[in-house]
């Protein structure tokens, strides 16, 4: 029975995944649940993902991460990236893609990509270079770096750590170094010779964006006799008839900034307001307001200006609206527009569903925004910035790094140990404070891995993963091993394009190796061919957090990823079933 429960649980998570219902933590978590509540898991065995070794190290290694970056090390490289990325697009698009590919194998890829769009958007417009031929280049060159080391994406840990727990032997630091590195020079020579002729050439959504929200920009002056005198924002006619949004109010020789719902009108109020564009008209004939006209921020108004934003992975505004945050009142920054992958909101936008990826245009002082930042809640694409390098703490970070990696390549001790000392260390050296440190795990993922490891965990109690391992020998026993290698490539890459990457490696995990022993052959190849497949997906902007987050900076479409990912996938699908047993035989030892 408990079997049965088991794989309608798996199905009810599978289809929540694909349909989007949830966030993918809330679904990780959701799947827990039922497994606990059934009865197919104790509580124990249900909430063993949060101190699974993945799920710690996964944890220190976010901290490592963000300590090497917040010293401004990786920052210290922007203005020679940008300045050898100006001289043409090959150049740009070469530095762009080795950058993302080399930090990715050893720093959180979200992180890294995140670093590099607002230095390529720079360089676009520089150049005449669009930013949809650099942005998805640097998006898959981030994903094959990630399948080079043990460290470099969480897909890779999970697998290890994993098969560790079902009794094989894992993986050390760089053991599978040099098939990936096989893989990705293929991949990136794809990138180099063949994307250029498929990449788009578009206006970037920067533009598209600011411009469309400066369009329905005007500023008003409240004449005598105006309704809206000393009346509450709210119950204006500005707000409840033309929907207006307000920016700003000058009053005299005050300025406010910062507008709530008990803000009150007065006679000879100048204010600078977004409104719908069908309501222009309705506003010039209304009695008793002054227009002036629609255009961009006059060059008086200092304090706050115009700025392109990305929510970024892991944000805590991902999920909410504008209205259920409290954004305007909490962060002192007012949203113009919303570019939501190819749609642009400039109307009701308080009531939108903010989504990692999201670029927003807000209207707002450099010092909230900093704020914003500094709080991982967006990723500033104007005005980039690059962090001032602090030698005190980036040397530490770094030797610190460097110990973590290389004290688990020798064997010294397992990487769980080795992450969780360097994380240690991070904090008690004041590289990190511990509230830094904290906020800079993406609990989001800590959480979805988890609640996915469950299914796992349930798949092998109740002997669902022997099962279909018995299936597929079946099936496909008797055919040449690297063939069901290729077989189980093939099937794994398709479902991380409408599964979580995490949710397919732990079901994956137990699988291959129980189909390995049944086979009487090593576990190893077919474990490789999961943690890559589960990295290496293309063809959707959904299939990997980096393919979403240059989603909407690049102006692309669903399309874009399917005419340039779907041939990748299949050139990374033969590569990596010729290249893996080479490196990895599947005789046993």
């Amino acid at each position: 029975m408990y079997l049965s429960i088991t794989f309608i649980i798996i199905a009810i998570g599978i289809f929540l995944f694909v349909k989007d219902y949830f966030s993918i933590d809330t679904t990780s978590i959701l799947i827990m649940s039922l497994f606990i509540v059934s009865g197919v898991l104790n509580p124990a065995e249900g909430f063993a993902g949060f101190n699974h070794p993945a799920t710690i190290t996964l944890g220190c290694m976010f901290v490592l991460s963000a300590a090497v970056f917040r010293s401004g090390i990786v920052d210290g490289l922007s203005n020679k990236i940008v300045q050898i990325a100006r001289v043409n697009y090959l150049l740009a698009l070469i530095v762009f893609c080795l950058t993302a590919a080399v930090l990715s194998a050893f720093i959180n890829d979200t992180a890294v990509v995140a670093m590099l769009i607002p230095m390529a958007l720079m360089v676009s417009r520089e150049t005449d270079i669009s930013p949809s031929r650099l942005l998805i280049p640097i998006s898959f060159a981030a994903l094959f770096g990630g399948t080079c080391t043990l460290i470099g994406t969480s897909t890779n840990i999970l697998v290890s750590s994993y098969a560790i727990e079902l009794g094989s032997a894992g993986f050390s630091m760089f053991e599978f170094s040099l098939a990936a590195l096989g893989i990705t020079v293929v991949g990136l020579v794809y990138i180099f010779i063949v994307a250029p002729i498929l990449l788009p050439e578009r206006q970037s959504s920067q533009d598209t964006l600011q411009n469309e929200a400066e369009d329905y920009m005007a500023e008003i002056e409240i004449l005598p006799g105006n309704p809206d005198i000393d009346k509450p924002i709210t119950q204006t006619k500005l707000i409840k008839d033309l929907q207006a949004q307000l920016l700003m109010i000058k009053r005299k020789h005050l300025r406010f900034y910062e507008i709530n719902e008990e803000t009150v009108i007065r006679e000879g109020d100048l204010i600078k307001v977004l409104i719908p564009p069908r309501k222009i008209s309705k506003l010039k004939d209304a009695k008793h307001y002054k227009f002036s006209g629609i255009g961009e921020v006059s060059e008086d108004d200092s304090e706050k200006m115009i700025y392109e934003v990305m929510i970024p992975y892991g944000s805590n505004l991902s999920g909410a609206t504008l209205k259920n945050s409290n954004f305007r009142n909490t962060y002192y920054a007012s949203v113009l527009a919303i570019r939501q992958r190819k749609e642009t909101i400039t109307q009701n936008v308080a009531n939108v569903q903010l989504k990692e990826g999201d670029m927003l245009l807000l209207y707002a002082s450099k010092n909230n925004i900093m704020h914003l930042v500094s709080n991982k809640l967006i990723v500033a694409l104007s005005e980039y910035d690059a962090r001032q390098v602090n030698l005190k703490k980036a040397i530490p970070a770094i030797l610190i790094l460097i110990g973590v990696i290389t004290s688990a390549a020798l064997d010294l001790t397992s990487i769980l140990i080795s992450a969780l000392v360097g994380s240690l260390l991070i904090v008690t050296t004041a590289i990190l404070k511990p509230k830094e440190a904290y906020e800079a795990i993406e609990w989001k993922v800590i959480f979805m891995v988890a609640g996915v490891l469950s299914m796992g965990k349930a798949l092998e109690k109740t002997g669902g993963s022997e099962l279909i391992s018995q299936f597929l020998f079946d099936n496909l026993g008797n055919l040449h091993p690297q063939i069901m290698l290729s077989i189980i490539f093939l099937f794994t890459f398709l479902a991380t394009n409408v599964l979580s990457s995490k949710a397919t490696a732990v079901l994956m995990t137990p699988i291959v190796i129980e189909f390995s022993k049944i086979l009487e052959i090593s576990e190893k190849p077919f474990l490789i061919a999961v943690m890559f497949a589960c990295s290496l997906t293309f063809m959707t902007p959904v299939s990997y957090p980096t393919n979403t987050m240059v989603y909407a900076p690049g102006n692309y479409k669903f399309k874009d990823y399917l005419k340039i990912g779907t041939p990748l996938n299949l050139v990374v699908w033969i590569a990596a079933s010729i290249i893996i047993p080479l490196f990895f035989p599947f005789e046993l030892n």
